[in-house]
């Protein structure tokens, strides 16, 4: 039950707290277009370089902020203009790095730079193998929590930057941080609302790492498969109906309409019930609505922490009602967790769309992709 509220938690948000920093106007002239970094999905970020230094300004920082983040990363401090008004100066390439949240690790060992990382906080999250192998050398120390960081041991290991996730601007470790001259940038990527926008933010990780070309392949490759799926997805006439989420303390929480799960629901060319439910959060429905609308779904995927059928109808009477349940047309990613528990899913799944994709396309048109293997989800076990 512990991971299923961590689910919830993660459905509605992936939350750490910042604090508030001045927006910016670094310099006083206009960029050409050719020094901008081109960004074509994500509406979070953008990335102007210059000879000897980049101005990264994180747009969304997180939900509702009136401020954009504007931050001076430097790779030649006599090129580091006079007058400046940044949330911070940051030299690259950085050398230590704390991510505060899962899905920042995906793209820095992308970029391969994994051995960057020295801290993190609630280390059982992250199921990475190659970075749980780097946690278990002691390579990578425990730091707390998000909303509260341990800034005695963080302090210690005196990193480049922490990247962090937020939902505002009041994180009290953060400002202690800040006061001893440790970078904070934000990372806005779980505020994408685009398979592709959220995968786009390794861009951002290219800067920090002065991997730019290297993160650029790397999102034009996974641009490339998302899109070729996404049209091998149309030439099934076949589009099945799709439930998502499950009931907690009688409440059936799922993905908004204009959400990024239900996005892969269309590209994976099915049909989501609940398509037309415009929200910026998760919804959340009554039993009575979902067996309304949803009870002859086709298909039920991420149904919570449940990896079995016996275990769904212990949980609740409801779900036997499901034509998913009947038919065994339910698919769950508890299946393929990390050695210590976490979601592989919601670790790797924002930096790689198009393994997501395809995992749908199989479920939802199993004799398009014969041979591919799941990557998250697995059938319930009988």
């Amino acid at each position: 039950m512990k991971q299923f509220v961590f689910f919830i938690f993660l459905l509605l948000s992936l939350s750490c707290k910042q604090e508030s920093a001045q927006k910016s106007n670094v310099t006083t002239h206009v960029s050409s277009p050719e020094k901008k970094t081109l960004i074509k999905y994500a509406d979070g970020f953008q990335i102007e370089n210059h000879d000897g230094y980049k101005l990264l300004s994180i747009t969304k920082p997180y939900p509702k902020a009136q401020k954009t983040y504007t931050y001076l990363l430097v790779s030649d401090k006599t090129k580091l203009p006079k007058k400046h008004a940044a949330a911070a100066v940051i030299e690259i390439p950085i050398q230590k790095a704390i991510p505060t949240s899962t899905t920042h690790i995906p793209a820095i060992e992308l970029l391969n730079e994994l051995e960057s990382i020295i801290g993190f906080p609630h280390l059982d999250y992250i199921s990475s193998e190659k970075t749980r192998a780097l946690i278990k050398k002691g390579n990578i120390k425990e730091i707390g929590h998000n909303d509260q960081l341990n800034t005695e041991i963080t302090l210690a290991l005196q990193p480049d930057v922490i990247i962090a996730s937020a939902m505002n601007a009041g994180n009290k470790s953060y400002n202690t941080l800040q006061k001893n001259n440790i970078p904070i940038l934000y990372n806005g990527e779980w505020l994408e609302t685009t398979p592709l926008g959220k995968a786009e933010w390794i861009k951002v990780f290219g800067a920090l790492y002065q991997k730019d070309s290297l993160a650029q392949t790397i999102f034009n490759t996974i641009e490339k498969n998302y899109q070729d799926a996404k049209q091998l997805a149309t030439t099934s006439k076949n589009k099945p109906s799709v439930l998502s989420g499950n009931l907690y303390k009688d409440v059936w929480y799922c993905p908004a309409g204009n959400s990024w799960q239900a996005l892969f629901f269309k590209d994976a060319n099915a049909n989501y019930i609940y398509a037309d439910k415009i929200s910026e959060a998760s919804l959340a429905l009554s039993i009575e609505e979902i067996l309304a609308s949803g009870k002859n779904a086709d298909f039920w995927v991420l149904p919570g922490d449940f990896s079995s059928y016996s275990q769904l109808s212990d949980a609740s009477k409801h779900y036997k009602q499901l034509k998913a349940f009947t038919n065994k047309n339910v698919f769950s990613i508890s299946l393929t967790k990390g050695e210590t528990g976490g979601f592989l899913y919601y670790e790797l799944g924002p930096s790689r769309p198009d393994l997501v994709l395809k995992d749908f396309i199989k479920i939802f048109h199993p004799e398009l992709l014969p041979n591919t293997p799941f990557s998250f989800f697995q059938p319930l076990k009988k």
